[in-house]
């Protein structure tokens, strides 16, 4: 009788050591330190916002035809025949996303947002501008110069990409 109480006391007083104890300051009442944990949710957005946000959407879908073109591109490698075939298809994909990125930035006005917020929208925009022009360019060039155009894409894909984690931190969106 003794051994299995013996037992069952260094069974419980172990598990009751593995579990940690909160800490609460001295001061603080438990449901006090409960409350201030808790951030207040963010208003909803307007429906210029939606109007916004939505154009980011479609605009999205065109930018995702253009990382796929780049990444056929460099999927290819030094094949020449697998090459051109993606440059051929780098240079259709860049004229499709151009029409979704086009319609969707027509939706996208940074005034939708106040202060630091509507610089962050501005900035978006001009990149998602910027990768339209650059898609008129991949268009014409991809199908001769694979390499080289897909190379100019990355760089503005990379500037879009910061834009927009820039900007989803502004609205209180997670950056995946």
């Amino acid at each position: 009788m003794r051994v299995l109480t013996l037992a069952l006391w260094l069974v419980a007083s172990t598990a009751a050591a593995q579990e940690p104890t909160p800490v609460v300051a001295e001061s603080a009442h438990a449901e006090s330190a409960r409350a201030e944990s808790v951030p207040a949710p963010p208003p909803p957005p307007t429906p210029e916002q939606l109007r916004y946000i939505d154009g980011l959407k479609t605009a999205g879908r065109g930018v995702a035809q253009l990382k796929s073109g780049v990444n056929s591109v460099a999927n290819a490698g030094k094949d020449t025949t697998k090459l051109k075939t993606a440059g051929r298809r780098l240079g259709g994909l860049c004229g499709a996303a151009r029409g979704f990125m086009t319609s969707g930035r027509s939706k996208m006005q940074p005034k939708a947002y106040a202060d630091s917020t509507q610089l962050k929208a501005k900035k978006l925009s001009v990149q998602i501008d910027t990768l339209v022009k650059a898609s008129t360019r991949c268009e014409t060039s991809a199908s001769r110069q694979p390499d080289s155009t897909a190379t100019g894409l990355i760089t503005q894909l990379r500037a879009y990409e910061a834009a927009l984690k820039d900007f989803r931190a502004a609205i209180g969106l997670p950056n995946h």
